[in-house]
């Protein structure tokens, strides 16, 4: 016996890094000479039998898409592309209405939804996009000369998933179901509404109105109950609010007010301003030669690190900035000598409303968006401000969130040569950056982006910080969202 297996230790496997079947076979050769040879010296004593198990491979990527919308022309019906976060591949394009003007998707990722500036509204399921085709959209129409301006998918705590769209041109709201299209009502609000603002569970959201006084200076915001879709008060804000976000777990809205460069703060369970905090102001954006007023226009939650990051424009010459700023509320584990720390209604805790830091970024940022594990902000610029890339090209701002600073510049190109195929320029952000969609992955999550001059979607992969690849979307960016952040 001891022959036979010193014999087995020197017989050498015919292949040591072949492909897996030719190893198998030489596998199970081996286990077979070593059974024989077992059998024959060591009588018929009763011996396992081992077998050889199939290797098994790395964990797979979860089931996310990014999902761009894009415009061939004014006239000729739009594209959606939907991209396989895993393998980078477009799995269906199928087409929508002509020259979409705003593109949304439910936070589950299953449902998305477009407008264009007449009044036309496509809805499109998501759960299979591979077999999504142009006759899956259910095409509907919004009240005649209605100017929608956005769209917020919410599926508020009534249960109802409802599209809210806020139509400019009547002062009201249109509220939707988002599994059939079908209209539920309209809510009359303030003069010049832009934006609902909103997560999934709340017991009531915001619709921005930008002239609620009528001469453009007096803003308010509509508060409507999802139980009753009602307007159960009406709250002042800053001037020319233009988009606000709320905290994922319902309890704080924040507003901004690009006008007179704040945030105001909403308490949505008392559903009135913080009482703490009703109002941020952010820092005016220094740069070489001068100031500017910061003029938020974007804004992204980090649930992770209780932050907030303001994406401000400035003047659209010089730097504009993103701020970073935290907004934390007591717990019972975290400040327990205060009896206003409860579970359904807790006060602000110690910082809140503190601005961490601001760190300059690209000159006219459009858009910002942030990795769910707190690590980071990816801008999209118009142009840059570090003079690394070339003259009048834009870019993207990598910010860490941990320090504060930026930690990278990718930079854009938009010549006719320099974007010509998806490989002509590898490792550069195609056309002047105008909407950003990032999203955590093992080993690596990805940054998309679009831009409203070049028809290529960038893919950034967020280990390196660097372009990975472009895809062809057939028409100019309009927008990119991915399905789980």
């Amino acid at each position: 016996m001891y022959r036979a297996l010193h014999q087995f230790r020197t017989i050498q496997p015919a292949v040591t890094r072949a492909p897996g079947y030719r190893f198998v076979v030489s596998t199970l050769s081996l286990g077979f000479l070593l059974a024989a040879a077992l059998l024959s010296g060591c009588g018929n004593q009763y011996r396992p039998v081992v077998s050889a198990i199939s290797p098994v491979g790395p964990a797979g990527q979860p089931t996310k898409y990014a999902v761009a919308v894009a415009s061939p022309s004014s006239t000729l019906p739009g594209l959606l592309t939907f991209v396989d976060f895993s393998g980078d591949t477009v799995l269906s394009t199928p087409s929508v209405l002509p020259n979409p003007s705003y593109f949304a998707i439910t936070n589950s990722g299953i449902e998305g939804f477009l407008i264009d500036s007449s009044g036309l509204f496509n809805d499109f399921g998501m759960s299979n996009p591979e077999g999504l085709l142009t006759s899956n959209v259910v095409q509907t129409t919004l009240p005649v000369a209605s100017s929608p301006v956005s769209i917020s998918a919410i599926t508020p705590s009534s249960g109802t998933g409802t599209a809210f769209i806020p139509e400019a041109a009547t002062s009201r709201i249109a509220l939707l179901n988002s599994s059939t299209a079908a209209l539920l009502q309209e809510i009359a609000v303030g003069a010049n509404p832009v934006y609902v603002v909103g997560v999934d569970g709340a017991p009531r959201v915001y619709a921005i109105s930008q002239l609620s006084g009528g001469n453009g200076q007096i803003a308010a915001l509509e508060a409507i109950s999802t139980s009753s879709y009602s307007v159960s008060a009406t709250i002042p804000v800053g001037n020319t609010p233009v988009y606000g976000v709320m905290t994922t777990d319902a309890r704080r809205a924040f507003i901004l007010n690009k006008g007179s460069g704040t945030v105001s703060v909403m308490n949505v369970i008392n559903n009135a301003p913080d009482s703490t905090t009703p109002l941020i102001t952010l820092p005016q954006i220094t740069y070489s030669g001068g100031t500017s007023a910061p003029n938020p226009v974007w804004a992204d939650v980090s649930p992770t690190n209780s932050e907030i990051v303001v994406l401000n424009q400035g003047d659209g010459t010089h730097p504009g900035s993103l701020s970073i700023i935290s907004v934390p509320l007591c717990t019972s584990s975290t400040q327990t000598s205060n009896p206003n720390c409860n579970s359904a209604n807790p006060v602000d805790s110690t910082g809140f409303g503190q601005i961490v830091a601001t760190a300059n970024v690209g000159i006219n940022p459009q858009m910002v968006s942030v990795l769910r594990d707190g690590s980071r902000a990816y801008v999209a610029n118009q142009r840059d401000s570090t003079g690394t890339c070339a003259a009048g090209e834009g870019s993207v701002s990598v910010v860490s969130l941990v320090s504060g600073v930026v930690t990278a510049t990718i930079c854009g190109t938009s010549t006719t040569a320099g974007t010509a195929t998806a490989n002509t320029s590898p490792t550069l952000v195609y056309g002047h950056p105008s909407t950003i969609a990032a999203t955590t992955g093992t080993p690596a999550g990805k940054v998309y982006i679009t831009s409203s001059d070049n028809q290529y979607l960038t893919i950034i992969y967020t280990d390196t910080d660097s372009v990975q690849g472009h895809i062809n979307l057939q028409g100019l960016g309009v927008r990119v969202q991915v399905t789980s952040p």
